[in-house]
């Protein structure tokens, strides 16, 4: 009988088994401590994003800086430039002792006459409460109808000589079906409480008198819009004709017609003018709950309100 070279073979066997199975084990244990550090990771900033516990402009700047608000996009209730974001922002910016001066960047086609009342208004209460902080707006590619509204608050507009400017006037739109109602053979059943509850119905023929009440509306609207406008700008703007009739104008065009003052940038007022070229940004943020919300519930409810009601717009 053949004796074995190595009698511990077996024991040396199943050590080995065991020292590979802790080291596996081991392994094991740091990718799942690897996983549990990845996923708290992930759930903080979900909570971060979700709650957005950040201000802006609330405690920081603590150097000199210039402050900078940013309005883009269509102006409404339902937008990110909405009155109570801007607003907000506007004060955040003016309040920081730190901010030798506020700068609001404008990019906007124009939108609801009551949130760019709102804005203005409250850009000439922060003048008034912080009069030596100058406060100028930049345009970059577009300044209309309520962008405008809001701009002509400013101690000085900036613009390049490319920009979008004006269109001061005010517009309200929609559509007539009844053409095609006919030719398919649908009727419009519509009961109302008040001979002009349903005042210029798009399934309904137009009455004359309720269109007539309609353009008196926002012929008033455009009025408002006008003396706005001639508060803000004051003896800057020329005599020009049409200057109101919502024509719109390019940046050179607006310098020379004193719709507004000059050429600039963020970066130019910043460093030249307010002589503080560290540029902090206010301007709200939307966070994560939000944009969901906004996607699947503010923008259905808008749409739909759109398009059964016509509301004036400064565009």
């Amino acid at each position: 009988m053949e004796n074995n070279p190595n009698p511990n073979w077996e024991r040396q066997a199943l050590e080995h088994l065991l020292l590979e199975n802790l080291k596996e084990t081991r392994k094991a244990r740091r990718w799942r401590a690897v996983l549990r550090v990845l996923t708290l990771v992930v759930i903080v900033g979900v909570i971060l994003s979700v709650f957005d516990f950040h201000l802006p402009g609330r405690g920081m700047g603590a150097e000199k800086h210039t402050a900078m608000v940013t309005l883009e996009g269509e102006i409404s209730s339902s937008s990110m430039a909405n009155a109570l974001d801007i607003n907000s922002s506007l004060v955040s910016a003016f309040e920081n002792e730190n901010s030798a001066g506020v700068v609001l960047r404008i990019n906007s086609p124009g939108g609801s006459p009551v949130q760019a009342g709102m804005i203005n208004d409250e850009i000439h209460r922060l003048r008034k409460l912080y009069p030596n902080k100058p406060f100028y707006v930049v345009v970059e590619d577009i300044c209309a109808s309520g962008g405008y509204y809001v701009a002509v608050a400013g101690d000085q507009i900036l613009v390049d000589k490319a920009s979008l400017v004006g269109s001061i006037g005010v517009i309200m739109e929609g559509f007539g079906f009844t053409g095609l109602m006919d030719k398919v053979g649908v009727t419009r059943r519509m009961i109302t409480a008040g001979s002009n509850k349903g005042m210029l119905d798009p399934f309904s023929k137009e009455d004359p008198k309720q269109v007539e009440m309609v353009k008196t509306m926002i012929d008033e609207i455009h009025q408002q819009f006008i003396a706005v406008v001639k508060e803000g700008r004051g003896a800057r703007l020329k005599d020009v004709p049409g200057l109101f009739s919502g024509r719109i104008w390019n940046g050179e065009q607006a310098v020379k017609i004193g719709l507004v003052d000059g050429y600039g940038t963020v970066d130019t007022v910043a460093r030249d003018i307010f002589k503080a070229p560290d540029i902090l940004d206010y301007t709200m943020k939307e966070n994560f709950a939000e944009r969901v919300a906004k996607r699947f519930g503010a923008e259905a409810g808008a749409a739909a309100g759109k398009a059964l009601v016509r509301t004036p717009d400064l565009k």
